[in-house]
């Protein structure tokens, strides 16, 4: 499957209570990850392959069927592979990024999830919802909301994020910098 028909993928059939409970629980694990800033533990928990993709949205009138959403060309906040998140990691591990000295504080919710089987019986389509909550300095906070499109694979008896695909219902970013992880 390309890069593209993921993104616009739906799901065959709802997913058992059992695969729903565990995927729940390695949304909830990554989110610790993140707030916790164990990028390396997060990171460990994607494919070779992976895509992290969130594209920039423009406000259009409904008349306008342009696919600003699915087309991996268009502009994107993050439009990553494995290597590439692992450079933004780096970075912020070398002690110089000068937007995380002092450290900013994060909260990661995730709600409204479902799963989805594929035609693939090792790949699972994963939808959800979430909020970011950050804070930095004495006043820079900044709540980031929207919902993402997964898709998770299970490598070796573990499941793996291969996909993401995040939309932010912010039409207009407001937050001084992007070293946040959805």
């Amino acid at each position: 499957m390309t890069q593209a028909a993921y993104f616009k993928e739906n799901g065959k059939a709802s997913a058992s209570i059992e695969l729903i409970s565990e995927i729940e629980q390695r949304l909830y694990r990554e989110m610790r990850y993140l707030d916790d800033e164990e990028y390396r533990k997060w990171t460990g928990m994607m494919t070779e392959d992976v895509h992290y993709f969130m594209p920039g949205t423009e406000t259009r009138y409904r008349k306008d069927k342009t696919d600003q959403i699915n087309n991996l060309s268009r502009m994107a906040y993050y439009n990553d592979n494995l290597e590439e998140l692992g450079k933004r990691i780096d970075r912020l591990e070398t002690g110089t990024a000068w937007s995380e000295d002092p450290a900013t504080r994060y909260c990661h919710i995730i709600s409204n999830i479902e799963v989805e089987t594929t035609d693939v019986p090792t790949e699972y389509l994963v939808y959800s919802n979430f909020l970011v909550y950050r804070n930095r300095l004495e006043r820079d906070e900044d709540t980031l909301i929207g919902s993402r499109k997964d898709l998770w694979r299970r490598e070796q008896g573990q499941l793996k994020l291969a996909k993401r695909r995040i939309l932010l219902k912010q039409n207009v970013l407001i937050s001084k910098n992007m070293n946040v992880y959805f």
